[in-house]
């Protein structure tokens, strides 16, 4: 009969440690982009319609360089949150690129005040894109140049318009190109939305794109 060595490390037993120093950092990865999507910055694929979709009633701040873009639609419509509606222009582009994109959103902390919740990305030759984007928007700015637009058509008549009732007053173009783009919304959302060279902060205060 032959007894195990008691220096020897048991055979198949979990080295605890070890998983830890390998959970912990996922874990925390996970929970950043679990409440980037929870608080809307960070899109996963949806379908969205503007009459089902629940807001939170918090504006995001959205900032590029340049917004550039195919099969562009836009109609005003109501957005619902928990405890009030808002009217917005609802904007859909089929494909988007956007450069040095900049989007964030300021968030009371309990005991701690205000803190910042920032995603830089498509910095460079390489931009952000997003494929069937839509925006919840109640303000924006900066120079635009649409190409073959017409104003004034159904937006129930829009292809891929998001809920939009009949008789709703609506624009749509070929293409779109916004410079110095400045825009709050309420709400983003895309099929895909590819983040290049992605940067996460969060800091105490308010660190809004603009």
């Amino acid at each position: 009969m032959t007894f195990p060595d008691p220096g020897a490390r048991p055979a198949g037993h979990t080295r605890w440690m070890r998983l830890g120093l390998v959970l912990v950092p996922t874990l925390l990865v996970s929970a950043v982009i679990l409440a980037t999507i929870g608080l809307g910055i960070l899109p996963v694929s949806l379908a969205v319609s503007a009459q089902s979709l629940v807001l939170s009633g918090q504006n995001l701040k959205i900032s590029a360089d340049r917004l550039q873009g195919t099969g562009f639609t836009q109609y005003v419509g109501v957005d619902r949150a928990t405890n009030k509606a808002h009217p917005e222009a609802l904007s859909g582009i089929e494909s988007a690129d956007l450069y040095n994109l900049c989007q964030s959103v300021v968030v009371h902390i309990p005991g701690a005040g205000q803190a910042t919740l920032r995603i830089g990305a498509g910095g460079g030759s390489k931009p952000a894109h997003a494929d069937h984007l839509v925006v919840h928007t109640d303000d924006l700015a900066g120079t635009a140049v649409f190409r073959n637009i017409t104003i004034g058509q159904d937006a129930s008549t829009f292809k891929g318009a998001p809920g939009a009732p009949t008789g709703t007053f609506g624009q749509r173009a070929d293409a779109v190109r916004i410079d110095h783009l400045r825009q709050t919304t309420r709400a983003v959302s895309a099929a895909t939305f590819r983040l290049t060279d992605l940067h996460l902060t969060v800091k105490a205060g308010d660190k809004s794109c603009y």
